[in-house]
């Protein structure tokens, strides 16, 4: 089989990881992809939202199934025009993707479908929004009501937090387009994870489920990123509690979604809150997310690209998931700066040396070799350090001593990663 992988950060690269392994794999190719890739098959100088761009090349290769690792490619249409082009592709429809693309829609398929989810509003303008938060008060969440790459969420502890929030996404436009309307919710209260589903028409099969670290500081502190780490699988989350929330909250929304006439087909990713009343959605992605999947796809055993290639042809009841009984956790290491401007242009040593380590594994993301040949930081998160074993403290432990055994003096990184999931289990 001949593969195009679209995406070039580290989720990327652990899907590139897991799919190489395939005895389905022919050819690998990646678009555009980063150094860690470029090991593992061809690095394409195509962007991953530029779908033209893409079929092009699907179609120069003789690329037998598309596998879009963001959701950019995803809301641009990239399925559609597999399908007019007579490709496979392991993802949703672009009125499929709209669950990700836009806040407002998937609110709407909650209200339609009876999942549990914050009470919510929306606004298209910040005087009505400012005017509300005033009146309801904190905390609230305000949320861009586009796609803005993990950054357009703000939890608002203060009306003060708010106000900054809604004046920044909606009058100084921070977040561009994304943020031109804006859902306001309720701020529900619990710990947060992460359920990861193949799913076709009105069928979901379990892929697993993890417990993200937005925050950029130790304790959860500063602002919210892409993600700073994540370890798998969540404490007191176990495999009968994501059965009972994907019953919850996965399937009655695929059956709304089919009822509508656009039935969902890819990866499932509910972000959800585990409250004292049960488990509510947050929000619904339309991929792996991303440190989870380096977190999750480190524990697979099963054959990924085999996976993705049956829920391509609909086909689930192929759909063979496993994952080793391992504990796993991913430990971002961004550049100095990030989520604001990073310092680029570091140089990079010693990946060798921290993926000596037992269990561990170093996934690239914003990294790119400069004249000299040498790896450099060229993004915001720029790492992501991997490990599993037989407790979760010891994929810790392994996970720290490969972030101290690499050499870079812009990074910044959070040393609390499971910290919060350990203490749940003593």
């Amino acid at each position: 089989m001949r593969v195009l992988l679209v995406g070039s950060g580290g989720r990327e690269h652990a899907m590139a990881t897991a799919i190489a392994r395939s005895p389905l794999l022919d050819a690998l190719f990646i678009a555009p992809g980063n150094p860690g890739t470029a090991a593992l098959g061809t690095n394409c100088a195509v962007r991953a939202d530029d779908v033209p761009g893409l079929i092009a090349l699907a179609r120069r290769e003789r690329i037998d199934l598309v596998i879009p690792g963001p959701e950019a490619p995803l809301v641009a249409g990239i399925a559609d025009a597999c399908r007019e082009a007579g490709i496979a592709c392991a993802g949703p429809t672009q009125a499929a993707a709209a669950l990700e693309g836009s806040k407002t829609f998937t609110k709407e398929i909650c209200d339609a479908a009876g999942i549990p989810t914050a009470g919510w509003a929306r606004f298209d303008a910040a005087r009505p929004a400012l005017d509300y938060v005033r009146r309801h008060g904190a905390p609230v969440v305000v949320k861009a009501d586009g796609l803005a790459a993990g950054k357009g969420v703000v939890v608002a502890q203060s009306v003060a937090e708010a106000e900054q929030a809604i004046t920044d996404m909606m009058t100084d436009g921070t977040l561009g387009q994304a943020g031109h309307s804006v859902v306001i919710e309720d701020c529900l209260i619990g710990d947060e994870v992460s359920l990861f589903a193949f799913c076709a028409g009105e069928t979901a099969v379990l892929i697993g489920a993890a417990q993200d670290h937005k925050r950029i500081g130790d304790g959860d502190t500063g602002p919210n990123t892409g993600g700073m780490g994540a370890v798998s699988p969540p404490t007191g989350f176990d495999r009968d509690r994501q059965e009972a929330a994907l019953d919850l909250l996965v399937r009655p929304m695929l059956r709304e979604m089919a009822r509508r006439g656009t039935p969902f087909t890819g990866i499932i990713f509910a972000g959800l809150m585990l409250t004292p009343q049960g488990p509510q959605l947050i929000e619904y992605n339309v991929r792996l997310g991303d440190p989870e999947a380096q977190a999750l796809l480190i524990r697979l055993e099963s054959d990924l690209l085999a996976a993705l290639a049956a829920v391509a042809a609909g086909e689930l009841d192929r759909t063979d998931i496993r994952f080793s009984s391992q504990s796993s956790i991913s430990v971002v290491m961004a550049a100095r700066g990030y989520p604001g401007k990073p310092v680029t242009g570091g140089a990079i040593r010693n990946l060798e040396a921290a993926a000596a380590i037992p269990g561990v594994q170093v996934f690239q993301a914003g990294t790119k070799l400069d004249d000299e040949g040498r790896l450099v930081a060229a993004g915001g998160r720029v790492l992501a350090v991997c490990a599993a074993a037989d407790t979760l403290r010891e994929a810790c432990d392994h996970a720290y001593q490969a972030v101290k055994a690499i050499d870079w003096p812009d990074a910044v990184y959070r040393h609390d990663i499971g910290q919060r999931a350990l203490a749940a289990q003593d």
